[in-house]
């Protein structure tokens, strides 16, 4: 089996279904080039009895020609087969071929790309659908993968089905991007070896995405990859951001439009916010939108503490869409020095500070551990409080809630080396955190928690206030 980097609890759910004495039916799905494919090539490997992938836009006709090489490829035959007729008759010759495996161990069939292969009126689902309820699913000896991109069409139409497939997935994984220290361990696999620094650098402009991580070079220091896979004429990425949202979405518009706009909301909007910047309906189809988005891990809603889920803010957590429109998009190349020249500007210390932010809600397990608390109960969650005639208003983008009638107000901050707190940071903290109190009523401790790059620096104001001091280096353990 090659080297699998990280996907450990996703690796237990695999195994588990291979050991299962019943038939298995298992729905994946995650964002394009997450490494949902890898993962089930390289996991199974020689289980693999049959594997089809659905073609983009594919007709009827071009689909069915593509399962017949499957076929031919699976049954071992040595010339090729006729392409069958319909879904019905592909599944049954199928059937057919599954059958002749010896029922001794278990085996896979593959579907990758799912959503595509559901042309509209091919009858593909409902093919499928009958292939699993009256035969497959009484096979013990088969475990049935199925996977897609589109994560909004994988929930709808697979998981949370109210047709055929309604309770029939055994098993679901979303796969979601690496995280930190998954990215530093699939990088150093390929003996890119940097320091914690450049390693979130490069993850605050790729995320967590093996495709495009894949393409940074031994030798190469963050800035080289970054000018190199972004800034050029052959860059890798060029292209990314259209493909990835009109692969992903049907009607990718307002998906686009939206991130658009929490692209230039460090705070994030809520949903009317949204509705009013884009322009938008108010009716479900926004709602729909927004519900796509977050499952796809584009965008994370948060309630505020105190509020109902109807106050929820939006934020943009890809990091690549933040990085593309805000550095990329519309930007002429003018050369390998392109992101040299961009990183010292205002403009980069502003992404800078988003970014980091957004990477410290992804990790909040890591930031908990680093706490110690990693056993206690919390909820995560932002406090806005805005101002009126008799109160100053305050905002914290992350405190944590925990049982132990404690919250950490956390403060985010992304820089160079240590962080000071100067006096009139100082003043503006203890402000924050009065008008928290008061408007809050909470009766639990308050521990001002700072997460940075390289920490805070010891002076009179970071002695008095902070009692918690944690660098990016919590993020790699």
């Amino acid at each position: 089996m090659a080297e699998i980097i990280g996907r450990t609890e996703e690796m237990a759910v695999l195994k588990s279904a291979m050991a299962s004495k019943e038939a298995e039916l298992i729905a994946i799905y995650g964002r394009r080039r997450i490494g949902k494919t890898y993962l089930i090539r390289n996991y199974y490997e020689d289980r693999i009895a049959f594997e089809l992938t659905g073609m983009n836009n594919g007709s009827l006709k071009a689909q069915l020609l593509q399962f017949s090489k499957a076929l031919q490829k699976a049954s071992n035959a040595p010339l090729p087969l006729a392409p069958p007729k319909s879904w019905v008759e592909a599944f049954t010759a199928l059937e057919l071929m599954l059958s002749s495996l010896s029922k001794k161990k278990k085996w896979v069939v593959f579907f990758d790309e799912f959503p595509w292969l559901n042309g509209r009126k091919s009858g593909f689902l409902e093919a499928f659908d009958h292939f699993w309820n009256t035969w497959a699913s009484r096979q013990s000896h088969l475990v049935v993968v199925i996977c897609g991109s589109a994560a909004s069409w994988m929930i709808e139409n697979i998981v949370n089905a109210k047709g055929g497939l309604h309770n029939r997935i055994t098993r679901s994984i979303r796969l979601l991007p690496f995280s930190l220290s998954e990215t530093k361990a699939y990088l150093q696999s390929r003996s890119v070896h940097l320091d914690h620094y450049q390693f979130l650098q490069l993850y605050m402009a790729l995320g967590g995405v093996p495709h495009y991580l894949r393409n940074v070079e031994r030798g190469q220091s963050a800035t080289q990859a970054l000018n190199k896979l972004c800034f050029t004429k052959a860059g890798t990425l060029q292209g990314e951001f259209n493909n990835l949202y009109q692969s992903l979405f049907e009607n990718a518009d307002n998906h686009i439009k939206t991130v658009r706009a929490l692209s230039q909301k460090a705070k994030g909007l809520t949903r009317q916010q949204i509705i009013d910047v884009c322009g938008f309906s108010s009716g479900g189809g926004t709602t729909d939108m927004l519900n796509e988005l977050e499952q796809s891990g584009f965008i994370q809603s948060d309630t505020p503490y105190g509020k109902t889920s109807r106050e929820a803010i939006y934020r943009l957590t890809d990091e690549f869409s933040l990085f593309y429109l805000r550095f990329m998009d519309g930007v002429k190349i003018t050369g390998d020095d392109m992101w040299s020249r961009l990183s010292t500007m205002n403009a980069c210390k502003i992404w800078c500070g988003m970014s980091f932010e957004a990477i410290c809600l992804k990790h909040i397990s890591q930031i908990k551990k680093a706490l110690g608390v990693s056993g206690v109960h919390s909820e995560e969650s932002p406090w806005r409080y805005s101002a009126t005639k008799s109160a100053s208003g305050a905002q914290i983008d992350l405190l944590i809630d925990r049982s132990d009638r404690t919250i950490n107000i956390c403060e985010m901050k992304f820089y160079t080396g240590e962080f000071t707190i100067d006096k009139a940071y100082a003043a503006e903290l203890d402000r924050k955190l009065k008008v928290f109190r008061e408007q809050t009523k909470t009766r639990k401790a308050l521990f001002l928690t700072f997460i940075t790059t390289y920490g805070v620096k010891k002076n009179e104001y970071a002695d008095r206030l902070v009692h918690n001091s944690l660098t990016m280096d919590i993020f790699f353990d």
